[in-house]
């Protein structure tokens, strides 16, 4: 599994203080087919070629449907005095009825979303629903009457290493910016945090920076293949490593979101767990070095349909409580489980409904348990 560590990892959007998918083809797309003959002329009527009128052809056609999305929202200092807070980050139009793709963490928390699109016109946004654990969120605004082009959506599932890419967002306030690379490698697994992460995620060297999150990564068809989310840097700055959601991910998010009001997750129905270490399966003299101790069970949830058990009595470990002696995972369809985020990427790729074996140890013997996943949103 190659995994991105969470700790060298920037998400591009944040507070700062103070239809249906992919059938909508813009009708200038056809023309890029063929960069190479693609020929368009700049202001000063010099005729431009190549990748050079490819990039001046896909700006013209999606930076009109690319959102910078202004966030705000109310906190508090240490002497309970109202401090406002404003993010900002960006989004991009998928349909007719003005419905918004971007970054959950873009507009997390937010008390009033403001949208401005590539003409510059302002509108107040509704956040319809989100995925946390893939980080996506559906906005949608009123257009009241304007025609905006939304940009189609390619299959992600089609990319392959070195295609063109280009990528339009609003980093560190400058919008409709453009920026342009390859794909660099595919099928990444990013850890955002505890347990959240990028799933296959796409990783690109086209520039991205604070601001560009929840914007689109486009192909050289104006399509878009992916929403930037974040960056790989041990500075700070851009390193040439950025990731983004594969655009089938977050289609799928839009379905359920507008369809049921929901995202349907595949479930274990396991409420805490925590991964063992070899020092202490020495300590409590257990069968095996690694694995994923359930601590707790959602009741009536697969797990406990299932028969699996948490754990029955606590003890401490250094300043940490911990509650042994339930099951330990190991595997799952025969992939290895060593923590929650090992298991949280495989069920992830699952629906409810599912059918998985799980291996696991419990009272020392090595047992092996069917399972039928369940819907986190039940």
């Amino acid at each position: 599994m190659r995994l991105i560590a969470a700790a060298l990892l920037i998400l591009l959007g944040g507070y700062l203080v103070g239809s249906k998918w992919g059938t909508h083809t813009p009708p200038s797309v056809e023309a890029i087919h063929s960069p190479e003959t693609l020929r368009t002329v700049n202001a000063r009527g010099e005729s431009l070629a190549g990748e050079e009128a490819v990039n001046v052809q896909v700006y013209k056609q999606a930076a009109p449907a690319v959102a910078n999305i202004v966030t705000r929202a109310v906190e508090y200092d240490f002497f309970f005095n109202t401090v406002p807070v404003e993010g900002a980050g960006s989004g991009f139009v998928v349909d007719a009825s003005g419905h918004i793709l971007t970054n959950f963490h873009v507009v997390q928390d937010a008390q009033e979303i403001e949208v401005t699109l590539g003409d510059q016109s302002r509108y107040r946004a509704k956040l319809l629903g989100a995925d946390t654990r893939n980080d996506v969120a559906l906005l949608q605004i009123d257009l009241k009457g304007r025609k905006v082009t939304p940009l189609p959506l390619a299959d992600s599932n089609a990319l392959q290493v070195g295609q063109r890419v280009l990528a339009i967002g609003n980093p560190f306030g400058f919008q409709s910016t453009l920026t342009t690379g390859i794909v660099s490698a595919l099928g990444r697994t990013v850890q955002t945090g505890d347990d959240t992460f990028i799933d296959a995620a796409i990783q690109t060297d086209a520039a991205i920076n604070r601001g560009n999150s929840g914007g689109p990564l486009l192909n050289s068809h104006g399509e878009v293949i992916g929403i930037n989310t974040a960056i790989y840097t041990p500075s700070g700055t851009t390193a040439g490593i950025g990731f983004a959601i594969p655009i089938n991910t977050a289609k799928k998010v839009a379905e359920d979101l507008i369809s049921f009001g929901r995202v349907h997750h595949a479930t274990l129905g396991i409420a805490e767990s925590r991964a063992l270490w070899p020092g202490l399966a020495e300590a409590l003299q257990l069968p095996t070095a690694s694995g994923l101790m359930i601590e707790g069970i959602v009741p009536g949830g697969p797990a406990d349909q299932a028969g699996l058990r948490g754990g029955n009595r606590l003890i401490l470990v250094g300043l940490q409580k911990l509650r042994i002696g339930g099951d330990i995972v190991t595997q799952i369809d025969g992939h290895d489980i060593a923590s929650p985020l090992d298991l949280n990427l495989i069920v992830n790729r699952k629906s409810p409904g599912d059918r998985v074996k799980l291996t696991l140890f419990r009272d020392g013997r090595k047992i092996e348990v069917p399972l039928t996943l369940g819907d986190d949103a039940k």
